[in-house]
């Protein structure tokens, strides 16, 4: 565990918000507004307009911690790597944390994020209780889920910047143990999968093999094939619980956490053990499996690698340098082989629809694995004393979800060769109808090609119109389809 993160408190945050203000201010009213980052965790065309950006380097630290609250107030461009170190050692996390370490918070908010806990806390903007939004009127608000600012709490999830950009988060956190015990359960079969992860996501529990019932914490799963794929069970676990000698393992070093999982068929499934922290960022070292298109995982060039590059965080960098010089593209022709389209999603199709999505996805595409990871929308009691309810049946604007209802989010991080004659994004194309024709959505991070009234029935719509006539009437911002399908 590293040493506990320093946090940022509140005269240094009101410091970071000045700045921001100020560098809004020193934009030009007819000029476009966008973050003055160099970095990004999306797989689509970022504007490059050569304008001055917003100041947002004040507004990347833990504003404080409430442990007897179980709270955080964080900044909006903290990155989860950061906000994990500053609550576990109060023996809480955030109610969902995503994969890679460089997210940052206000990023999962306005742009969805999921893990392994989603099953039973929903996405991250659920478990936020208020935020400060920098509206493109150059306003600070502060949007809670009830009152004249409610219209904004609840659009702002999967608006993607385009509403603005929050620069405080209140959130609620959830009491961690320090270990998690992780089972993989082996099937053969997609429908049967399908069947145990409805179960466990309904119930939060799952009956071993040796009969006994235990609480199911985290849920994903793993499909390397139609008759090869893998839930993992994650059970938070006391010191006190460890059998004699038992060893956490190391996935941050020559050992791979994806191919952990694959055993060969047995009556008991295979069993591990990580610390909490190295749970929530087991993925992280290899970016899920994506490493592998790096050589990194080859033991020959990994036994070189340092540790502490292998991370999403370079492999960003990596991309990045590919996208400038075209070098994958290059290397295809050199081989006399066509360019590749990129095939990088998130879908979410309802739970009884994934096993027939994941039929028709492995032999389309060839692209395998692929990451299954059940979620719903969190339901909050009325009588919880740290949050009034925020009526989880009504729909949040720009991504709605059926309350009651459990989805699967399927992602898949790959390419394909290009065919000759097919239109751009072709592959993409395909997936986008039958996530469609199967009553689902996807994620907004990556490319999209949807036309415009597709797009608008299925995030927001009239809702969105109002938003934005509300919160950016000059049109400071683009608006979400031009953000996510026309720029390219």
């Amino acid at each position: 565990m590293p040493p506990p993160a320093r946090l940022v408190g509140t005269v240094a945050h009101q410091a970071g918000v000045e700045r921001l203000l100020a560098s809004f201010h020193a934009i030009p009213a007819d000029a476009p507004v966008r973050l003055a980052k160099k970095t990004s965790n999306l797989f689509r065309a970022r504007s490059a307009t050569g304008a001055p950006g917003l100041d947002v380097t004040g507004l990347g630290g833990v504003i404080s911690v409430d442990p007897s609250a179980w709270t955080a107030d964080v900044q909006g461009m903290c990155t989860y790597e950061d906000l994990v170190d500053a609550t576990l050692p109060y023996g809480l996390a955030p109610m969902v944390v995503p994969q890679l370490k460089t997210i940052t918070l206000g990023g999962a908010v306005t742009g969805l994020g999921i893990e392994s806990t989603s099953f039973r806390n929903g996405l991250p903007h659920e478990s936020v209780l208020e935020m400060d939004v920098l509206t493109p009127t150059g306003e600070i608000v502060t949007a809670r889920p009830e009152g004249g600012t409610a219209d904004l709490f609840r659009g702002f999830p999967n608006s993607y910047g385009t509403l603005g950009y929050a620069t405080r988060l209140r959130i609620e956190l959830e009491a961690v143990k320090p270990y998690v015990r992780l089972h993989h359960v082996r099937f053969t079969d997609l429908d049967a999968l399908q069947q145990a992860m409805g179960r466990i996501a309904d119930s939060g529990t799952w009956a071993g093999p040796d009969g006994a019932t235990v609480t199911v914490d985290y849920l994903d799963g793993v499909v390397f094939t139609p008759d090869e794929s893998y839930l993992v069970l994650g059970m938070q676990t006391d010191a006190s619980d460890l059998r004699r000698g038992e060893r956490t393992s190391d996935y941050t070093g020559m050992d791979i956490y994806y191919r952990s999982i694959q055993h060969a068929l047995e009556a008991s499934p295979k069993t591990d053990l990580l610390t909490i922290r190295d749970y929530l960022w087991r993925w992280d070292t290899d970016w899920f499996w994506c490493s592998r298109a790096f050589g990194t995982q080859n033991p020959r060039i990994r036994r070189f690698w340092p540790r502490k590059y292998l991370r999403s965080s370079i492999y960003w960098k990596l991309i990045g340098l590919d996208q400038k010089y075209d070098i994958g593209d290059r290397l295809e022709k050199r081989k006399g082989l066509p360019p590749r389209e990129r095939v990088v999603q998130d879908i979410e199709v309802p739970l009884e629809r994934t096993a027939e999505f994941t039929r028709w996805f492995l032999p389309e595409t060839g692209i395998e694995p692929v990451w299954l990871c059940p979620l719903a929308l969190r339901s909050v009691p009325a009588d919880d004393g740290r949050r009034s309810d925020t009526d989880p049946g009504q729909p949040w604007t720009l991504y709605p979800l059926e309350a009651g209802r459990t989805y699967v989010n399927i992602g898949f991080w790959s390419s394909v060769p290009i065919v000759p004659g097919e239109p751009v994004g072709a592959m993409n194309r395909r997936i986008e109808r039958k996530v469609a024709e199967l009553g689902g959505h996807k994620s907004l991070y990556s490319e999209s090609f949807y036309e415009q009234d597709e797009f608008d029935g299925m995030y927001g719509g009239t809702g969105y119109t109002g938003l934005k006539s509300r919160y950016d009437p000059d049109s400071r911002l683009l608006d979400l389809y031009a953000k996510a399908v026309k720029q390219k």
